[in-house]
């Protein structure tokens, strides 16, 4: 059973951090990346597909991991984290269904929905809810199991999927989908014959993935940048694998050092992974500079360049860091603009930051941001992960006092990031109200 959660994992129901910053203050210092939240997720959940031991190193502390966990135990399996290092079994389950309750405190919980039809031949997953950074739809993941051979239905709010063994096909998606690829490589997996995935995504989690599932004994391989052929075979073993850095902490600690004019190191990188934003950094007048295979130095430059930026699937700019992107904007004397292309309603930390005194307009799928303006401390709520992270960063510059509730969509993907600022020189806690 996985043991009890540890500190990093667990959230009071009223906890708020306090950000007390300035415009002169400065982080310097040195910080280590924790491992990727968006790869581990569909690792964990690509232990379904053995009876084996699977065991996965540099694993965040966040509470999207315990909410996977407790999903997994919930199936059927044992779970055991110490430390960063997890080790999950699953000899059988004793439950095919993900309930509505996990599903929608984390979407990533679709994610069984391939490995559970693979093996075990049936699965029952509630639709998606979740945060509410737009639509999200499954269409994608439900059109590629059919063409296994899955059959697939929508009852009381639930996908009601059945299989024999899966046949392998070739499944083109209609657009780039990063769980929808993790689910239709880990049920291919298992397939019979060859699958083909065409126009796959393929961020770093997803070949992250694939790497764990050939090291389980699946046969992977990529035939150009988007299209995967996967050679099913009968049954996966155990393996052991490392989880990559996590490449948006990374681009936020990045953006931090850019925002403060700061020094910081960061340790444990795969400085590729963030290359899209590590160009930009340079375009706005920041430096960014490997140190050895691992490391970045990002040094902020005395004034921030306006700039246009519009995110796209990898390698292009990630959703994921608009937000605090938009932040560092804020400082740039001129006109930028954000162009949201990923997801749809992704700007709700947009009313907060004109609370703390940005000057930003939404126009439809832009946001104009107009600056310098100087921030000032206020109330703030948080309403998704990367929009908490935002505010944390425009904490850092305001003058005066900055209160972030509702912070637990930050602990859905950082792993104590007040600890890591504090390390770096900010005055940051966390307190309960």
């Amino acid at each position: 059973m996985l043991n009890s959660a540890p500190a990093s994992l667990t959230i009071g129901p009223m906890e708020k951090l306090v950000v007390r910053g300035g415009p002169d203050f400065r982080l310097t210092g040195r910080v280590r990346v924790s491992g990727a939240k968006n790869a581990v997720l569909p690792a964990i959940s690509a232990c379904l597909l053995t009876a084996e031991e699977v065991r996965l190193d540099n694993v965040p502390l966040v509470k999207d991991v315990h909410t996977m966990l407790t999903l997994i135990e919930g199936l059927g399996g044992t779970c055991r984290l110490e430390g960063n290092t997890l080790t999950v079994r699953v000899a059988d389950i004793r439950s095919d269904e993900a309930s509505y309750e996990l599903v929608r405190a984390m979407r990533a919980s679709i994610l069984v929905l391939g490995p559970l039809l693979a093996r075990f031949g049936r699965a029952v997953v509630a639709l998606p809810g979740g945060c509410a950074i737009g639509s999200r739809p499954v269409d994608l993941h439900i059109a590629g199991l059919q063409k296994l051979g899955a059959s697939i239905s929508l009852e009381h709010g639930n996908i009601q999927a059945r299989a024999g063994r899966l046949r392998g096909g070739v499944i083109e998606f209609d657009k780039k989908t990063v769980t929808g690829t993790e689910n239709l490589l880990m049920a291919a997996a298992l397939a019979k014959g060859e699958t083909v995935l065409k126009n796959c995504a393929r961020e770093p989690e997803v070949t992250d993935l694939a790497a764990l599932l050939n090291k389980m004994g699946a046969r992977i391989e990529w035939v150009d940048e988007d299209t995967a052929r996967v050679r099913g075979v009968k049954a996966l073993g155990g393996a052991a694998h490392d989880i990559i850095p996590d490449r948006i902490e990374t681009g936020t600690f990045l953006v931090a050092g850019a925002l403060t004019a700061g020094d910081i190191l960061l340790d444990e990188v795969v400085p590729a992974h963030a290359a899209a934003v590590i160009e930009k950094l340079r375009a706005s007048g920041t430096s960014v500079e490997p140190e050895g295979e691992r490391g970045l130095r990002v040094v902020g430059g005395p004034d921030v360049k306006p700039q246009d930026i519009t995110t796209s699937p990898y390698p292009g700019f990630p959703t994921d860091m608009q937000a605090q992107f938009m932040v560092l904007l804020t400082q740039a004397p001129g006109t930028s603009i954000l162009t949201e292309t990923i997801f749809d309603r992704r700007f709700s930390h947009v009313n907060e930051l004109v609370r703390l005194g940005a000057a930003i307009e939404v126009q439809g799928d832009k946001a104009v941001v107009k600056g310098k303006t100087p921030l000032s401390g206020a109330e703030v709520v948080a309403t998704d992960l990367r929009a908490s992270a935002s505010l944390v960063l425009a904490g850092l510059i305001a003058a005066g006092e900055t209160v972030i509730s509702e912070i637990e969509h930050l602990d859905r993907g950082y792993e104590r990031i007040e600890n890591k600022l504090r390390g770096l020189g900010a005055s940051i806690e966390r307190i309960t109200a």
